[in-house]
């Protein structure tokens, strides 16, 4: 989302849990084929060894191609591959062929070799890539990454220039639909070196090997798509134009909708009432949740387990959900989200125990405790979120919520866009920071493992070795055991909670309006949030 995000990134950008939203002006030609969308930020990077963010993952998904991509039902089909991956007998060893007619955007080849460059780029610990973890499945990774082991010796290989071989250290049964994930785009290796540390950081220093190129980027601004005339499948690609306009208001986005100048827009609470007669109105629950980061280094305050506690369950989540997004979000207690993965019929998260529901008694009683315990009555903390509006008045609830359920703490509010925003978690330089995470893979591990020990996206400094172990055994001897792999997790995540080293929040819905027009627009479960590949525009009036 995945600053995932998960994945997900998970998702992030606003109130109105709009992942990928997005715009840019109109035009007169009513069978143009142009798709006008706005997006909540700028693109961090389009660096997929540096890459942490939504943003970046979604234009991934649009400019790049992996080894494998995500269909309309989110199963990972061939992408640069030329077909299903040759499997040794322990599931251990992917053999996989590459079609001879992918090429970059500058004419050269698309070869084995850009994706062996890319991923032991990513695992070179002076690349510092903080999704490095993700790629920890293949053989040596791990090592790699910690500098205990050289680049080379990464379990991956260009067997020639369209066969790669990659040596697992376990066989994973989502290994195919992590393979249609950003981190594991491949690279230009002598357009990269060429480039250097400006890699990424603008349209002439990106080379595109999927349906579209970047062929504008205004920072913070806007950013434009055109199709890419190398691509080995153009002739899907029907969308001349695709523009991005950053637009951090929504009330401007609506008006730029209502004008025909984007076909898309996210709705907040106060205009849900008034559009949902529409016909172009519509509601979905997605998969991103959306919590409060506790960072237990910065102050040490936060590392008392009641005042966390106390401060967790002093949300009322339900009002929040309904006063404030109003959008087919849900108020949620676990880390995982509802309705993502299944087990025999079971909900995931119907075998996680949380204690982190609303209760504004047992807040008191918390926070009485911890009191005691630090000897003090007053506290005061900082909580960072995002520069949008909507983030400010949600962030302003959460302000009155705690002030109000637990007096003598004070909240003191700060934002900043969103690059700046993800740095300050990075380097663990905030006190509460309001985050979301959008699934990279169909596995509930795609959040669960977010918050091991030193983990790149834990930035909450906990740690817990009972938690770091359950993690451990379902990502690896409990592969095979499936129902007990299921309750690791589901043991892993209440263990997390009942710590509240966050306060799960909501799980993001979008309402929305869409114009009739725009067919075909994939919105995905997890990875990146859209594929405009096969998009296109039919009856524009």
């Amino acid at each position: 989302m995945k600053k995932s995000m998960s994945l997900l990134l998970v998702f992030i950008m606003a109130l109105s849990g709009v992942l990928a939203a997005c715009s840019g002006g109109g035009k007169t030609d009513k069978n143009a084929q142009v798709l006008n969308l706005y997006e909540g930020s700028d693109i961090p990077s389009m660096d997929s060894s540096l890459a942490t963010d939504q943003v970046s993952f979604n234009v991934f998904n649009q400019v790049m191609e992996g080894l494998y991509t995500l269909d309309k039902n989110d199963k990972a089909i061939p992408g640069v591959a030329e077909g299903e991956p040759k499997k040794s007998k322990d599931g251990k060893t992917w053999t996989i062929k590459l079609r001879k007619d992918a090429k970059w955007s500058n004419g050269d080849p698309v070869t084995a070799k850009d994706f062996e460059f890319a991923w032991k780029r990513t695992l070179d610990p002076k690349t510092a890539s903080e999704y490095a973890y993700i790629m920890m499945d293949i053989k040596n990774a791990q090592q790699v990454n910690e500098g205990k082991m050289k680049p080379d010796q990464l379990g991956v290989k260009a067997i020639d220039d369209n066969t790669l071989e990659i040596q697992l250290e376990k066989n994973k049964p989502y290994f195919k639909e992590l393979l249609a994930f950003g981190v594991f785009l491949p690279q230009n290796e002598k357009f990269v070196k060429s480039k250097g540390d400006k890699y990424g950081t603008s349209k002439e220093n990106t080379v595109y090997n999927g349906p579209f190129v970047l062929s504008k980027w205004e920072t913070e601004k806007a950013f434009q798509l055109k199709p890419n005339k190398k691509y080995w499948d153009a002739k899907k690609v029907k969308l001349t134009e695709v523009n991005y306009t950053i637009v951090k208001d929504n009330q401007t986005a609506l008006n730029l909708f209502e004008t025909n100048k984007i076909d898309r827009v996210g709705l907040t609470s106060e205009n849900v009432d008034k559009y949902k007669k529409d016909p172009k109105f519509s509601t979905k629950l997605g998969t991103s949740t959306y919590f409060i980061r506790i960072n237990q280094k910065k102050n040490p305050d936060l590392k008392n387990k009641n005042l966390r506690l106390a401060i967790a369950k002093s949300i009322d989540k339900d009002r929040y959900v309904k006063k404030l997004l109003n959008n087919g979000s849900e108020p949620i207690d676990t880390l995982n989200p509802k309705k993502f993965t299944e087990h025999d019929g079971k909900d995931f998260v119907d075998g996680v125990k949380s204690p982190l529901n609303y209760d504004k008694a047992e807040a008191k009683k918390y926070y009485d405790k911890a009191k005691k315990e630090l000897g003090k009555d007053k506290f005061t903390f900082e909580y960072l979120t995002y520069d949008a509006d909507e983030s400010k008045t949600a962030a302003e609830y959460v302000k009155e919520q705690i002030e109000t359920n637990l007096p003598g703490v004070t909240l003191k509010i700060k934002q900043q866009p969103f690059k700046q925003k993800l740095e300050l978690e990075s380097k663990l330089n905030y006190e509460l920071s309001f985050s979301g995470w959008g699934p990279d893979y169909p596995d509930p591990m795609t959040f669960d493992d977010m918050f091991v020990t030193d983990g790149a996206h834990n930035q909450t400094a906990w740690s817990n070795k009972d938690f770091d172990k359950l993690i451990e055994d379902a990502n690896g001897p409990l592969l095979s055991d499936i129902p007990k792999r299921w309750t690791t997790l589901q043991e892993a995540e209440t263990k997390l909670l009942s710590d509240a080293v966050i306060v799960p929040m909501y799980q993001a819905g979008s309402a929305r309006l869409v114009q009739p027009y725009v067919k075909n627009y994939v919105v995905h479960k997890f990875a990146g949030d859209t594929t405009l590949k096969e998009t296109y525009i039919e009856g524009k009036k």
